[in-house]
């Protein structure tokens, strides 16, 4: 409904100001304003102002304003340099509806031009200011040598395979240590590199990957850095499910297989068996007229393990593998840690160069200048040529394994090269900010087209009254809301000794699709030894601090427990996982399960009379268990339930009783006096206990 008013000013000189002033104030309580200024003749040589309407003056150069997609009223104004009210003003009686427009409300091209057009202003089509082109600095591998300057190298050779089939165990023989046994509940969890020296003179890089299932992303990245990969699959357990996924990487690497069948000194071992199940994966060993080698051997008992070394070297030299020793260094971080002597360490191999003390290195968005070089038993090193495994110290921050690690010229190059991947990060994140707020802006155009249709056709009264509505209902909701969501949310901090141990965790983390029985919030994740920072962050978002093969000091812990917030150490993975369903499964709300205690039925009905009231009565006899009036009852018709609840009275004979056993009559009176009992009726004693859910996800091991 419109409203239409007339205003007619007389006896008054309305100034410009004024004039607006008073636009502006009726510009919410009317829809149509028609103004007719009468020159006051009480005011005898005043010159009456003209106004100002309309704005347009052709005489004038018009003035360009700059309008582009997605602008705002606010926007609008300032492009303008008018305030906010003159493009209310200038949209007032349009059908364009002012009432639901806000200062950050976008506009359509039609209104945009409306305005200008009011305004004598010329429109001008702008897209978004963009920052000026930045040149690109980062570090790139050197273009490949020419092959006449290319030395023989040795082999880099990954171990992979099932969980528990002996690849530490095989390596532990060829160097004669003690791996596993080191490792948290036998099983490796990191991604080891060691150079082994064969009594032949020749030389292997080895590299140890975990072959549990959450460490697929380790075993990935050693497929790729490798030349040579040994597949070990237990002669008694054939080909599982990590051995297939073993084999998916090194085919998707293109890095050729020799197979070592281990646990061939059981029993029960079937060597043969292993060979055929093979087959089914593209894996055609030599005896069924492919080119896979097959050794079976006994890493326990080291059996046969020169045999396996030769094949290696002899495989190797087939390759004819060679390197460039000269020149700036490129390796890859097979491995990172922060040591709390060293600072941040990383585990390489190295690619292509000599690495040195006093090199300058970047990998990722960090750079170091070597301080020392470590060979795979903690010995200091001079330098490190291709194919060598090195730790490196002297990093500024902690790079990520997997990371590519390129030799500068010097420091400011390395400054520069990690302040451009900084920004081309940031540009990469803008865009991707843009296409959310994008997304918004035309969510929130169709949402406010929406509001305007439903409120179209209602005066200023029920428009006011219909958002007074909503905004009292968002403020009793709310809070409810955000109870349920804090309830049903479960926040958490992950921190690991390396780098490829907290992604292992991410991964499995990835897996989880339970969120609509609960939330998994990531708060945090990081390498290092639990700090302060994380119990604050924790105590803030209500979490849980998770700590694989890490530490949490006396003082941490104590401030934890200040706080209120709760660490979890493991130091084997699927024990952290399974501790972390459990905290989910905590997190879901409790089931009801009825524990039926005794079963009556109803042999005759009758009344009695309480005051003024006529109570039903149900003459019962208990056929199993006993009746206990504490208790909560049912009633059962014809095998439907028509009520549940308490006792008022339970008797035997006239005596007020608390519990009636098998085959005992008795009277029984239900809390609800409405409700009739037949013969024939069952009534059951039953108590509720509440039963923790588990939580539906499944992280596949």
């Amino acid at each position: 409904m419109n409203i239409g008013i007339i205003l007619k000013l007389e006896n008054l000189m309305l100034f410009p100001s004024a004039y607006r002033q008073l636009h502006i104030l009726c510009r919410r309580r009317v829809c149509l304003v028609q103004w007719k200024l009468v020159p006051s003749s009480t005011y005898p040589g005043e010159r009456p102002q003209k106004s100002k309407l309309p704005w347009k003056n052709s005489k004038k150069e018009q003035q360009e304003v700059e309008a582009w997609n997605g602008m705002t009223v606010e926007d609008l104004a300032r492009s303008m340099n008018k305030d906010i009210d003159h493009v209310y003003e200038a949209l007032l009686n349009t059908t364009l509806d002012v009432d639901l427009l806000e200062p950050e409300s976008p506009l359509d091209d039609v209104w945009i031009k409306e305005v200008l057009k009011k305004s004598g202003m010329k429109y001008k089509r702008v897209q978004l200011k963009q920052d000026k082109v930045r040149e690109n600095k980062d570090a790139v591998r050197r273009p490949e040598a020419d092959p006449a300057f290319l030395i023989p190298r040795f082999p880099v050779v990954t171990i992979m395979g099932h969980v528990d089939h002996g690849k530490t165990t095989l390596l532990d023989k060829l160097r004669k240590t003690q791996v596993a046994a080191m490792e948290a509940g036998g099983i490796t969890q990191h991604i080891g590199a060691f150079l082994v020296s064969l009594p032949s003179g020749e030389k292997i890089t080895f590299l140890d990957t975990p072959g549990h299932a959450a460490f697929s992303a380790m075993r990935s990245r050693g497929a790729y850095l490798t030349d040579i990969i040994i597949l070990v699959v237990a002669a008694e357990d054939g080909v599982m499910k990590q051995t297939v996924e073993s084999i998916q990487h090194a085919q998707n690497a293109q890095v050729p297989i020799i197979l070592a069948i281990n646990k061939c000194d059981k029993p029960e071992a079937d060597p043969e068996r292993v060979k055929k199940e093979l087959l089914a994966y593209d894996v055609v060993c030599e005896e069924y007229g492919g080119d896979v080698q097959a050794i079976h051997i006994s890493a326990l008992k080291g059996d046969n393990l020169m045999a396996l070394a030769e094949a290696t070297v002899a495989l190797a030299e087939i390759l004819e593998l060679r390197g460039d020793p000269t020149g700036l260094v490129e390796a890859i971080v097979v491995e990172s840690r922060t040591d709390k002597g060293k600072g941040p360490v990383t585990t390489a191999i190295i690619k292509r160069g000599t690495l040195r003390k006093g090199a300058v290195l970047v990998a990722g968005k960090s750079w170091a200048k070597v301080r020392l070089l470590f060979d795979e038993n903690g010995k200091t090193i001079s330098d490190a040529c291709p194919s060598m495994p090195v730790e490196i110290i002297g990093w500024k921050d902690l790079p990520s394994a997997g990371d590519e690690i390129l030799e500068v010229e010097s420091e400011q190059r390395a400054r520069e090269v990690v302040d451009w991947r900084k920004y081309a990060e940031a540009q990469e994140k803008m865009k991707e900010d843009f296409k959310v707020i994008e997304t918004k802006r035309k969510e929130h155009q169709d949402s406010h087209r929406r509001a305007r249709e439903k409120l179209g056709s209602l005066n200023w009264k029920e428009r006011g009254y219909r958002k007074y509505q909503e905004i009292k209902k968002l403020q009793n909701i709310k809070p409810k809301e955000k109870t349920e969501e804090d309830l049903n949310t479960l926040p958490i901090i992950i921190k690991g000794d390396v780098d490829g141990s907290v992604e292992a965790i991410l991964n499995v983390i990835d897996t989880y699709d339970a969120t609509d029985e609960c939330k998994l919030e990531l708060l945090h994740f990081g390498v290092g030894d639990i700090n302060e920072n994380d119990i604050n962050l924790a105590e803030t978002f209500n979490g849980v601090v998770y700590g694989f093969s890490v530490n949490a000091s006396k003082v941490i812990q104590q401030l934890a427990v200040k706080k209120g917030v709760r660490i979890k150490l493991h130091n084997i993975i699927y024990r952290l996982v399974e501790d972390l369903q459990e905290e989910l499964s905590r997190k879901l709300t409790p089931s009801v399960e009825e524990n039926v205690i005794g079963e009556a039925s109803v042999l005759a009905t009758f009344s009695v009379t309480v005051g003024k009231k006529q109570v039903p009565v149900a003459g019962c006899r208990v056929q199993k268990g006993q009746l206990e009036k504490k208790m909560k009852f049912k009633l059962i018709r014809n095998g439907c339930v028509i009520w549940k609840g308490l006792l008022t009275s339970l008797k035997h004979h006239k005596d007020d009783v608390s519990v009636i056993k098998t085959g005992m009559d008795c009277g029984l009176s239900l809390d609800e006096a409405q409700i009739e009992f037949k013969t024939g009726d069952e009534i059951i004693c039953f108590e509720e206990k509440e039963v923790l859910q588990k939580t539906s996800w499944d992280p596949g091991f």
